[in-house]
């Protein structure tokens, strides 16, 4: 038998972390060496322990995914990152990929999918879903709305936001009340005519505002 690919679970229910862990052991070349329940808690894990692939969702309290991901990559960790998450829109599908993901799979898919997902990835291929591919190709394809002028500071909080901080880290970052940022997130949505976060993702990335 083949060496065991060493996998690394982060995500926030534990009810979830367990129910997967008992799926992955149920193939003889996965083995689930450590869990996280948050991105700042993987990052420890990772600093500590030999693991192959980082199998991770998104939205955590604390340090999520998006930003965890960022940071495996700036610290060169030598591990693959699958990103299994409830999201299946465009905007997070790209981002995530621009970041550095080797992979995206949405959580409602079947158990075969997600085994082909990881193999793929530690093979060092990436992979999508059909559904997800079609998503980021639609993306890539539609033409992107109309820039609306925002000051600097609407910037930085569109793109703080866009990436995953929650309001009080941006308030931290900009040395400005929570309040303040709430403001901020309020006149953004409705100067941009965005109903929903992942409509601001979507925004940013059209008009290349992340940077």
């Amino acid at each position: 038998m083949g060496k065991s690919l060493r996998i690394l679970l982060v995500d926030d229910h534990r009810v979830l972390r367990t129910g997967m862990k008992m799926l992955l052991s149920s193939q003889s070349d996965f083995q689930v060496v450590d869990e996280a329940s948050d991105g700042k808690e993987a990052l420890e894990k990772l600093a500590t322990e030999k693991i192959d692939l980082v199998l991770m969702d998104l939205s955590m309290p604390g340090m999520g995914g998006m930003e965890c991901l960022r940071e495996i990559r700036l610290r060169n960790y030598p591990v693959k990152v699958l990103i299994l998450t409830m999201y299946s829109e465009q905007q997070y599908i790209k981002e995530v990929m621009l970041q550095g993901a080797d992979g995206y799979l949405c959580k409602d898919s079947l158990d075969s999918e997600l085994f082909q997902a990881i193999r793929t990835v530690a093979d060092g291929g990436r992979y999508l879903g059909a559904k997800d591919a079609y998503l980021l190709i639609d993306s890539l394809i539609n033409e992107p709305p109309e820039l609306v002028e925002l000051s600097k500071r609407e910037r930085e909080v569109l793109a703080l936001l866009v990436h995953g901080y929650s309001l009080s880290v941006i308030a931290e970052k900009l040395y400005i009340s929570i309040k303040t940022v709430s403001t901020y997130k309020t006149r953004l949505m409705q100067k941009l005519g965005c109903t929903q976060k992942s409509e601001l993702v979507d925004y940013a990335l059209k008009h290349n505002l992340l940077n």
